[in-house]
């Protein structure tokens, strides 16, 4: 039974009877059982056989896309200078010397073709063709009464089936003629159709001849 006078009350900042008292040395958690675990040591050799694949495998794939690539290149290079490979010298000089002798023995029909510039088999009326081509022949033979391909002097490709042919002819003048010179220089506009080469137009570059 309580007396009369209410228990001691603890002074200010000091604990209650039987509450803990907490200190540096009174943590609740138990210390670390046992020593702690040795680090880890890491491998300083050299990588494992699967890194080893798997670097090879990667500089393989970069090998693969770098063929590619010039593959590609190769290709496009290829396009783009595969028209001026059918304007080479023996060429030009054999389609020109068919051009030049069909002029020479009035075979009207070859020079018309040529000068169609590959329109010839699609043309219905073909009269005016001919007679233009006539018309030609007879002015190469009143100069000449034969002329051979020398040398291609120069070609100069203006697309994949057009190119300008500078040539040599050494010709032989005909009666009449005022023409002294056994080499004349002429100049030929080629069209490449299929495997074939056109002569499209004719120019002889002695001034005085025209």
């Amino acid at each position: 039974m309580a007396g009369p006078y209410p228990p001691p009350q603890p002074a200010e900042g000091q604990p209650f009877a039987g509450q803990p008292v907490y200190g540096a040395e009174s943590y609740p958690y138990p210390p670390y059982p046992g020593p702690l675990p040795p680090p880890v040591n890491y491998p300083s050799g050299p990588p494992p056989k699967n890194s080893r694949r798997a670097l090879w495998w990667g500089l393989g794939a970069l090998a693969v896309v770098a063929a590619l690539v010039a593959g590609v290149l190769l290709f496009a290079g290829s396009r783009s200078t595969g028209g001026s490979a059918g304007f080479t010298e023996a060429a030009s000089k054999a389609a020109i010397q068919n051009y030049l002798d069909a002029l020479s023995s009035a075979d009207t029909e070859t020079v018309a073709r040529n000068n169609a510039c590959g329109l010839f088999d699609g043309i219905k009326e073909r009269r005016s063709d001919l007679a233009l081509a006539r018309l030609a022949s007879d002015a190469f033979r009143k100069q000449f009464t034969r002329a051979e391909v020398t040398s291609i002097d120069k070609i100069v490709v203006s697309s994949s089936y057009q190119a300008q042919v500078l040539f040599t002819m050494k010709v032989a003048s005909a009666a009449g003629s005022r023409s002294t010179r056994d080499e004349q220089q002429g100049q030929a506009q080629l069209l490449r159709q299929g495997n074939q080469l056109l002569v499209c137009s004719y120019l002889l570059r002695t001034a005085a001849q025209y």
